[in-house]
């Protein structure tokens, strides 16, 4: 009976200690809930920043911060979640009010949130944004944001540089020469959508202080064919190290593409960065077919407006406002189509003191064949440079503005230049509306690959420059018209300085003989360089009579 009552008793204790062992020792209140994080504060570091702050929780592994748009009501979201009592928020907007909340984690636990904290943004300031280092891969400029190209800037191949409608890029003045070179292989998507939004290419001074030759320029290099042996240095280039040298020779495809040029503005550019190498506004050196250039302007430049070396690119509503040197420069081949291009000048420019120098001899257009070193059959190096040039007006100053020897005429070919220039307007040229220069331009008219034909001319000093040795056309059968017409009773709207108030408005007036006389159609040889690219008109000049204004909108006429 002892051994039974001493095993019921052994049996007992044990349930007792496994009972006692099984028990909760936290009174049975289940797992504690961390804390919600206090004080709570929110600053509003800049526009697109908010900064939330509060006390530490002891114990917690991280937090939950929310955040809702809005004074009130809304729906929170959770925008962070750091280990610190602290979050920065960089996805908010300017001049916007938002509301936090914070809550802590301990292990698998979550506390209620905090009270809410509400701030409001301040409103976003201008962006800025400095480019002085080549581009070697594809970037975008956008247009809420001011950029300063800063030195030689070079996009390189297989990069391609997008720009958004509207963007605005200064040429920094400081660092002298400042300039954006599109180099062979690279690509520039500039098109600024609409006359509204134009992309701006301009001074770092303030408007009233800008001068010619505040910056250097925009320059597009690509694979076409020139007719100079390689290697040939863009002009321009090879003055320090980060303005290294540019070869532009030995291309090899006329259709090679660069992007696109597309209401765009180029203002006060031309510095040279060593002498007599002044930049030109927009220099395209062996650019192809594959490019797109259209609604283009270039105003006050110290050298020329467009240059073209070689290539065969084409381009469409052209401006050239105030030139330092030619409105339009064609040579070493170059083998495009214009349509539709306007140059205006009224004065000489006056450029930012060591810039460089104003051209001793402006001109309208001024197209060259092959001249200088590497030319490996002189002016008679082929390819020919043959643009078609159709609907242009070209307006030249009064009288005495131009008073060297040579400048004042409306277009100069000369050095074996050939090509087919059409249904154009030269206006107020003192010298003369054509000057066509020696022997080797001579040889290109007998061979039926250089024709003026079509055009009006009118307050010029001579229809033709005479004693220049380059041929001449008969004006009956090439329908060159010479307007009894002054420059202003020629056009709409001629101011005399724009700048100071008024718009060109280039339609014709109704008396002009430029309302009719166009070649249309095309035939031979021009039918078959015009191709798709050009469109025959009955008018003559760059602006349809019964038309849109195509340059209205986008353009700009300031002198500083």
């Amino acid at each position: 009976m002892r051994s039974a009552s001493r095993k019921w008793l052994t049996t007992a204790l044990l349930a007792t200690v496994i009972v006692g062992a099984c028990s909760d020792d936290d009174g049975g209140s289940g797992p504690s809930t961390p804390d919600a994080p206090t004080n709570v504060v929110d600053n509003a570091t800049a526009a697109t920043s908010v900064t939330v702050t509060w006390d530490a929780v002891p114990g917690a592994d991280n937090y939950v911060v929310q955040r809702v748009e809005g004074a009130a009501g809304g729906t929170f979201a959770t925008v962070g979640s750091p280990v610190a009592a602290t979050f920065t928020d960089n996805t908010v907007a300017g001049s916007t009010t938002y509301r936090y909340r914070v809550a802590t984690v301990d292990g698998g636990d979550q506390s209620s949130y905090s009270t809410e904290a509400p701030v409001t943004t301040p409103a976003a300031g201008p962006k800025v944004a400095t480019i002085d280092e080549d581009i070697t891969a594809d970037r975008t400029l956008y247009s809420d944001t001011t950029y300063t190209i800063s030195g030689f800037v070079h996009v390189t191949n297989g990069a391609t540089l997008t720009i958004h409608p509207g963007t605005l890029i200064l040429g920094d003045f400081d660092i002298v020469g400042s300039s954006l070179f599109i180099l062979r292989g690279a690509n520039i998507l500039a098109d600024g959508g609409s006359a509204a939004t134009p992309i701006i290419f301009t001074s770092e001074q303030a408007p009233g202080t800008r001068q010619a030759g505040d910056w250097g320029g925009l320059l597009i290099v690509g694979n076409g064919i020139i007719n100079r042996a390689d290697p040939i240095i863009l002009e321009g280039t090879g003055t320090n190290a980060q303005n290294y040298e540019v070869n532009y020779a030995g291309g090899n495809d006329n259709t090679d593409g660069s992007g696109t040029l597309r209401y765009v503005r180029i203002e006060f550019a031309g510095y040279g960065p060593a002498a007599d190498q002044e930049l030109n506004g927009l220099t395209m050196a062996a650019v192809g077919s594959g490019t797109t250039i259209e609604y283009v302007e270039v105003l006050n430049g110290l050298d020329d407006s467009f240059e073209w070396f070689g290539g065969a690119v084409d381009a469409k509503y052209l401006v050239s406002y105030e030139s330092g040197d030619d409105h339009f420069d064609m040579s070493e081949g170059y083998r495009g189509r214009l349509q539709y291009v306007i140059g205006f000048q009224s004065k000489v420019v006056n450029p930012r003191p060591g810039a460089g120098n104003v051209s001793a001899d402006p001109q309208g257009i001024e197209n060259d064949g092959c001249n200088g070193a590497n030319c490996t059959t002189g002016q008679a190096s082929t390819p020919f440079t043959l643009p078609l040039v159709a609907n242009f007006t070209l307006v030249g100053p009064e009288d005495g503005i131009f008073t060297a020897n040579n400048g004042g005429y409306g277009m100069v070919l000369r050095r074996g230049t050939a090509g087919y220039y059409v249904n154009g307007l030269v206006i107020r040229w003192e010298k003369a509306a054509y000057s066509l220069r020696d022997t080797s331009t001579a040889n290109r008219i007998a061979a039926d690959s250089l024709i003026l034909t079509n055009i009006v001319d009118a307050e010029v000093g001579a229809q033709f420059h005479a004693g220049q040795s380059g041929g001449t056309f008969d004006p009956g059968t090439y329908n060159l018209t010479a307007s009894a017409l002054a420059a202003a009773a020629t056009f709409a709207g001629l101011p005399a300085n724009p700048s100071a108030g008024g718009d060109f408005n280039w339609a014709l007036a109704g008396a002009s003989e430029a309302n009719t006389g166009g070649l249309n159609p095309f035939t031979g040889d021009i039918l078959t360089r015009a191709g798709a690219a050009v469109t025959a008109t009955s008018y003559r000049g760059a602006v349809d009579p019964a038309g849109p204004q195509w340059y209205q909108g986008w353009t700009n006429y300031a002198d500083n």
